[in-house]
């Protein structure tokens, strides 16, 4: 498609697209643009927008077509600039996408027309986005080497690793020789430099569970926002941010992503550790427009990323030379054969350590992101030594059944007056270390009026897998801990308290520590359950349900003057 533009008396029109000279409207539409655009010191694609001949045209044009039409002409323009962008000419793309923006001034403000004119606004701001990022990622070099300039403060670090911080380099270094293999791999087939396997030794120490004060997570230190953005998941059972290779591919990504906003290795490393934000308001703050390297804005930066860049160029000229600065570094651990596992159901690494005679924690060490030492029910896969997979299978199937503990939940309670962490531990089925552990009390654990509580409840319950012929399950001997009940017992194990009562030859619903009970797991499979909701009481609950209240209060182990909350999940009689 081949444009051309011209003004009111037919001459060629030729602008330039900046904040200054781009209407109020254009640059609310082009906002993310023109922030890359200053960031990289350049126009895009040599075209520009004039206002003033934009807006002086627009009634003459309306007057000529009908509304319709320039929706229908705009559309056209977006769709003749993305095949122009797919055919590589980028600069016509970009002169298509003026004049589609050009149309949509010309769209007058009708009611009808409002969804219409924003999904423009929308799809014509991706294009150009679309096309400036391509430009960057064309123009620059990925797998530029990052250059090692050693200055007073990489001489600091310098200073630092080989002398107070000595020990932790060099057992951080024998900790690398696990993954940077896989690391060096992956970065190859990325086009990004190997330099940055070395990442991890400032970020962790090569710890694939080390967690920083801000809650950063796992070899390469992601929050969990950022985790989530490039796809690491989190559940009850799994953090991929401390999988090694799961979380390497994401760090890949987000630097692929910094180095696409900046050209240059050391502001996507300053980009890593303190965001890109940060980095793009330093630069946007320099007086003179063309300072816009590293060093140009360390000063600003935060204490943190300003010894970070530094801790990494330190770094990579030690291990290019560790005898230049006095150091002996140490061979590193050799990579551990593995191979994976399909399992189907809750295991205990632990127990299936002990199974396959393996040192402690080896399977802990081998898949770090479980985080609660045990595999999910669903379908997983386990890393496990290549000298052991072929019997994991028969191991595994000679394994009782594990049903781990229900999922931590929270109430919330304000405290009231006169109440006490054990009458509030009492009236919530729990234990006052449970209370001062969720809400971080200190050791005074001292409560107010007024303060909100977190009270931790069990989630809901958890069936047993495994059950006997018959469809009889097989009884699971408790030994009674401090701050458990019937009710928990019997929601945790998805039995009833008039069960347990029975199987124990039990009298009343009280319960000893140290005492040993039998519970039929998933005996209740039949029975029927209610969660409280606001406003429920025992009474109304058994006249909706249908039932009576004393058989509510008995099935439940509870009594006239026992209380209800709302997240409670109560066993109904059959």
């Amino acid at each position: 498609m081949q444009v051309k533009r011209v003004d009111r008396e037919g001459a060629p029109l030729t602008t330039s697209l900046t904040r200054e000279n781009c209407s109020s409207r254009c640059r609310l539409l082009l906002a993310p643009l023109l922030a890359l655009v200053a960031l990289a010191g350049c126009a895009v694609g040599g075209h520009s927008v004039n206002p003033e001949a934009l807006d002086g045209s627009s009634a003459r044009a309306v007057s000529q077509m009908d509304s319709e039409s320039l929706v229908a002409e705009a559309l056209e323009a977006c769709e003749s600039a993305e095949t122009l962008w797919q055919q590589g000419d980028l600069e016509a793309s970009l002169a298509t996408l003026d004049v589609a923006y050009e149309l949509l001034l010309q769209i007058p403000d009708d009611p009808s027309l409002i969804q219409q004119k924003d999904d423009l606004r929308h799809l014509i701001s991706l294009r150009v986005v679309d096309i400036y990022r391509s430009q960057l990622t064309t123009a620059a070099d990925l797998n530029s080497p990052i250059p090692v300039e050693i200055n007073e403060h990489v001489q600091r670090e310098i200073a630092r690793f080989t002398g107070p911080e000595r020990s932790f380099f060099i057992d951080s270094y024998r900790r690398s020789g696990r993954y940077r293999p896989m690391i060096v791999r992956k970065l190859r087939e990325a086009g990004l430099p190997e330099e940055l396997s070395w990442l991890p030794l400032v970020e962790s120490g090569f710890k694939d569970r080390a967690l920083s004060r801000a809650r950063a997570l796992g070899m390469w230190q992601f929050i969990s926002s950022t985790g989530s953005r490039y796809g690491l998941d989190r559940s009850h059972w799994i953090d991929e941010r401390m999988d090694p290779e799961k979380s390497t591919d994401a760090a890949i990504e987000y630097f692929t992503d910094l180095h696409g906003m900046f050209g240059d290795w050391m502001m996507a490393l300053a980009s890593y550790n303190c965001g890109e934000n940060r980095v793009k308001r330093l630069i946007r703050r320099q007086e003179v427009g063309h300072l816009d390297r590293f060093w140009d804005i360390y000063g600003g930066l935060p204490t943190e990323t300003a010894r970070y860049v530094p801790r990494f160029l330190a770094t990579l000229a030690i291990v290019r030379n560790p005898e230049a600065y006095g150091l002996e570094l140490p061979e590193p651990y050799p990579v551990i054969d593995i191979e994976t596992v399909q399992v189907n159901r809750h295991l205990r690494l632990s127990d299936l350590d002990a199974a396959l005679e393996l040192e402690r924690n080896a399977l802990v060490g081998l898949n770090p992101e479980l985080r609660r030492g045990t595999t999910p029910a669903d379908r997983y896969a386990l890393r496990v030594p290549a000298t052991v997979a072929a019997s994991l299978d028969e191991k595994v199937a000679a394994l009782p059944a594990y049903v781990p503990p229900p999922e931590m939940t929270f109430a919330r309670y304000r405290v009231r007056r006169g109440d006490t962490l054990s009458t509030i531990a009492r009236r919530h089925r729990t234990t006052v270390t449970a209370i001062v552990k969720a809400n971080k009390l200190g050791s005074r654990n001292r409560i107010r009026a007024g303060q909100r509580l977190k009270i931790p409840q069990r989630g809901g319950r958890t069936l047993a897998v495994a059950a006997s012929r018959g469809g009889e399950s097989a009884p699971v001997t408790h030994t009674v801990r401090p701050g458990d009940s019937l009710w928990l017992l019997a929601s945790r194990y998805g039995s009833t308290v008039d069960r347990i009562k029975r199987d124990n030859g039990l009298r009343s619903v009280r319960l000893a520590v140290g005492q040993k009970i039998e519970i039929r797991t998933g005996s209740s499979a039949g029975s029927r359950s209610y969660t409280v909701r606001k406003g429920d009481s025992v009474g109304r609950i058994a006249q909706t349900q249908n039932t009576s209240v004393d058989g509510l209060l008995r099935t439940n182990g509870l009594s006239r003057s026992s209380k209800i909350y709302p997240g409670q999940v109560i066993q109904l009689p059959n």
